[in-house]
């Protein structure tokens, strides 16, 4: 009788501290959603410009588009992808005072149709509620993640790019600005580029469908 009361004693045990368990992974499942949603609505609350990046609903607070960069070497298919950042400039631009981080990633086609991938990283200016007529700058900076070679940022090639929301489009140049070769070589000078919204597919197929001559217009 003992051993029966003992086992009957452990199974109730068990069964206890498996709905213990059941109940900390409910509360900690709605832990996360409240703190996910308690992060969605102070990016939304103090950068309204996120959930209406280039004139559209933006929701997920995430805003891709495509574009050809001119340059002084040649024209070059570029991806991006953006969205906010606790990181920004103190400074003011044009006159007008940072409202915003951006971060993202990028990805540039070359002449070889080799496809470079960037960080993007940057602020932006003059933001509302949307980001039209607000100004932008951002850096692209040679990536240095998983695959690659991992260099100093001193040692990999970017470019900056600025320029003001025109509605669906973003109308950016380098500004003369400084830039740093790419490990190919490639440097970018006298940049220029509108960025409208697009997918990275659509990117890739202008990389696999650009000829050579075109590239280098």
């Amino acid at each position: 009788m003992i051993q029966v009361h003992h086992a009957a004693g452990s199974k109730r045990q068990i069964i206890g501290e498996r709905n213990v368990l059941s109940q900390r992974g409910r509360f900690g499942i709605l832990g996360l959603l409240l703190c996910l949603a308690l992060v969605y609505g102070v990016v939304v609350l103090t950068g309204p410009w996120a959930v209406h990046i280039g004139n559209g609903w933006t929701p997920l607070l995430y805003w891709t588009g495509t574009g050809r960069l001119i340059t002084k070497s040649g024209t070059y298919p570029l991806f991006v992808s953006l969205l906010p950042s606790t990181h920004s400039s103190q400074l003011h631009l044009d006159g007008l005072r940072p409202t915003g981080g951006v971060q993202g990633r990028g990805w540039l086609c070359t002449s070889s149709r080799t496809i470079i991938p960037l960080e993007l990283s940057g602020t932006i200016y003059g933001a509302s509620r949307t980001t039209d007529g607000a100004l932008m700058q951002f850096r692209l900076l040679e990536y240095n993640g998983p695959g690659h070679q991992l260099l100093a940022p001193a040692n990999r090639g970017y470019l900056d790019l600025y320029g003001y929301w025109h509605g669906p489009q973003l109308v950016m140049n380098d500004r003369g600005a400084w830039s740093s070769p790419f490990r190919s070589g490639l440097r970018i000078e006298h940049a220029s580029v509108t960025l409208k919204g697009g997918s990275k597919s659509e990117f890739e197929a202008a990389c696999a469908s650009t000829t050579d001559y075109a590239l280098r217009r």
